[in-house]
């Protein structure tokens, strides 16, 4: 299921139309749609994650689970996030950039470990 097949879908249980949607997020008109070709990402993303509660993981169709972190998990990703560690690379420092994606991998390598921990736990508990 692609992020517009999720948008559609979350649209559609809410009772909203995407349209409608990208008025509510203050978001140009067929902003929305333009996740039809292309995978949506940054601040546009996170709204509409946030207006839907949703994780951006659900609507990137990286999870089945919806909801957002709690609890333990929350803690466990927060810790996980603020381990900072001075990165080098054959002793030079990184960029930002080349920071910002390896954390970008480190959180989808998160929520992989996660999601394969809940699946683990759905499937002992059935």
């Amino acid at each position: 299921m692609t992020a517009f097949d999720r948008l559609k879908k979350l649209c559609k249980e809410r009772g909203i139309s995407i349209n409608a949607l990208e008025e509510q997020i203050g978001v140009g008109k067929n902003v929305l749609y333009s996740w039809k070709t292309k995978i949506p990402g940054g601040a546009i993303l996170q709204k509409v994650a946030d207006y839907f509660d949703v994780s951006i993981d659900y609507l990137l169709g990286r999870t089945s689970t919806r909801n957002r972190l709690s609890g333990k998990d929350a803690i466990d990703f927060e810790d996980f996030m603020n381990n900072e560690v001075d990165m080098t690379f054959f002793g030079e420092d990184m960029t930002e950039d080349e920071l910002q994606r390896l954390k970008d991998i480190m959180i989808a390598t998160f929520f992989e470990k996660l999601q394969e921990r809940n699946n683990k736990e759905k499937n002992n508990n059935v």
